[in-house]
């Protein structure tokens, strides 16, 4: 159950709306199973979220650096939820800005634009947001993200206590630092987290405290939080729990107080609930008349001894991790989507005007080698090869994507051989780097004698060896030669191309044999 209650103006009493999440109509949103069959991530929305979504013609975006995730949250033709799941490397602060999406992620700030051109579709999406530039900063901490007026890209620095921008030749250039930072060190000294844009430029900063010593902001959690106006340089409001996420909307300052679990606004330097939450509060968005407001767990030692545990003990609830949807005119949060598994922190949130089914393409599967776009191709086109393409082994780090576990060696993964059959020069291309020989040079000097037999081994479904050979009749006898082995450097310390040999030979083996009989 997901509960949120609107707080009564000038009055101590609150009214409770309590909210049930139905999954009726959206049962299962997204569910993949881990090692122990279990699902990774379950999410449900409320009864009429889909119908919201629908008549609001919009969809959602959100990320949580807890499990390196973005989620993209539209709708599908036959009535249920459309979610889309992206592995990015620790994804923090999102913008959405016209055709794309701008991501702070571990040590890069990512621009992921719409590669569709207007009416097209791809695979029932309206909207395919692909990395197309990143710029490598260094890990900062980058917390919320912006384009202003000018289209530069604008991000709280947090772990120098700035907010800063980028530049060619530089990680980053400091554009305004609180007058109470002495120093730009990498030092998290205030914890600087949000930025509110006010026509186009920036104009608010939230803060957890104003301390200028290295991690300072860590023993002032309860009540030390401000908000800072950046054009004056003056604190404008104090007193406030880990505040997150000021947003300027409808001629107010809105922001989420998440020590305390509340949605509000300032009213000059005074902080007015409007809504209750039971979660840390983190990422805030607006469309028209609503609040989008991100949930979290309180799983963090950063979360704890903060006043929100205290107020969820009294009301005997339990800390969600969710989006919640909050009409503006009463504080009640009128629908939800409840999200279980393995992710229990959220961060940022963004909405999707006139998107009705979005998708991302990550860096895991073959999309981003195959889709290509060009003026004009006609659209997206695929190049896909007769056979899969070859690639390293997922134990090698890819640009953009957590980090994998460092195992103590290669042998404790699972290798798989597997025969390939129906090979022809002009399908083995696509495996050309996978040979050695070179194969592609072979062809342009010998041509094709017989039938071509090869075997190759994986892990997790990645190429990491390929062994061919070629069987042809010949003044009635039988000749077999092996024209290319390789196996990638990573792994040739383990017996794999000895094994690649043994299960090529009864592969022709198996072949010949049945011929002859």
């Amino acid at each position: 159950m997901f509960t949120c209650q609107p707080l009564k103006k000038n009055s101590n009493a609150t009214k409770t709306e309590i909210l049930h999440i139905k999954t009726l109509s959206n049962k299962l949103l997204t569910q993949q199973k881990t090692s122990s069959d279990q699902p990774a991530v379950t999410m449900h929305g409320s009864e009429h979220l889909y119908q919201w979504l629908d008549s609001e013609q919009i969809s959602l975006a959100f990320t949580t650096y807890q499990t390196n995730r973005l989620f993209l949250v539209g709708r599908k033709e036959n009535g249920h939820l459309a979610v889309n799941e992206r592995l990015f490397d620790k994804p923090m602060g999102l913008y959405a800005s016209d055709e794309s999406l701008y991501m702070a992620t571990r040590y890069q700030i990512w621009q992921l634009e719409n590669r569709l051109a207007k009416d097209e579709r791809y695979q029932g999406c309206d909207r395919l947001y692909v990395p197309g530039q990143s710029y490598t900063t260094g890990d900062l901490n980058i917390h919320d993200v912006v384009v202003d007026k000018k289209h530069q890209v604008l991000f709280i620095n947090t772990d120098f206590s700035c907010l800063a921008t980028l530049q060619t030749g530089f990680s980053f250039v400091p554009v305004w630092k609180p007058p109470f930072i002495s120093k730009l060190v990498a030092e998290d000294r205030c914890h600087l987290n949000g930025l509110a844009m006010q026509e186009g430029e920036p104009a608010y900063v939230t803060a957890c405290s104003a301390t200028d010593e290295a991690a300072g902001w860590r023993n002032h959690r309860t009540s030390g939080g401000i908000v800072m106006h950046i054009p004056s340089n003056e604190i404008i409001a104090t007193g406030l729990s880990m505040p997150h996420s000021p947003r300027w909307y409808q001629g107010r300052l809105w922001l989420l107080n998440s020590g305390t679990g509340e949605l509000g606004y300032l009213d000059k330097e005074k902080f007015v609930p409007v809504t209750f939450c039971p979660g840390f509060v983190r990422g805030l968005a607006f469309w028209k008349n609503y609040a989008l407001v991100g949930l979290s767990k309180l799983r963090s030692k950063a979360f704890s001894d903060l006043p929100l545990e205290t107020r969820l003990a009294e009301k005997n609830m339990s800390a969600q991790c969710a989006l919640g949807i909050i009409d503006l005119n009463t504080g009640n949060q009128i629908h939800a989507l409840h999200i279980e598994g393995v992710v229990e922190e959220l961060f940022d949130v963004v909405v999707l005007p006139s998107v009705r089914q979005p998708r991302a393409l990550g860096f895991q599967d073959d999309d981003i080698e195959r889709l290509i776009s060009f003026p004009g191709s006609g659209g997206m086109i695929t190049t896909k090869p007769t056979v899969n393409r070859p690639g390293l082994s997922r134990a090698t780090q890819v640009a953009g994507l957590p980090r994998a576990p460092q195992m103590e060696s290669s042998e404790d993964l699972a290798i798989k051989y597997q025969k390939i059959c129906n090979l022809t020069p002009e399908n083995l291309l696509p495996y050309e780097t996978m040979t050695n020989p070179s194969l592609r040079s072979r062809w342009q000097t010998r041509p094709q004698r017989g039938e071509l037999f090869g075997v190759s081994a994986s892990i997790d479904g990645q190429m990491i060896g390929l062994a061919i050979a070629e069987c042809w009749q010949e003044n009635e006898q039988t000749h077999i030669e092996l024209l290319s082995s390789y196996v990638v450097p990573a792994y040739r310390h383990q017996p794999i191309e000895k094994k690649l040999h043994q299960h090529l030979q009864r592969a022709v083996d198996h072949v010949t044999t049945n011929k002859n009989t």
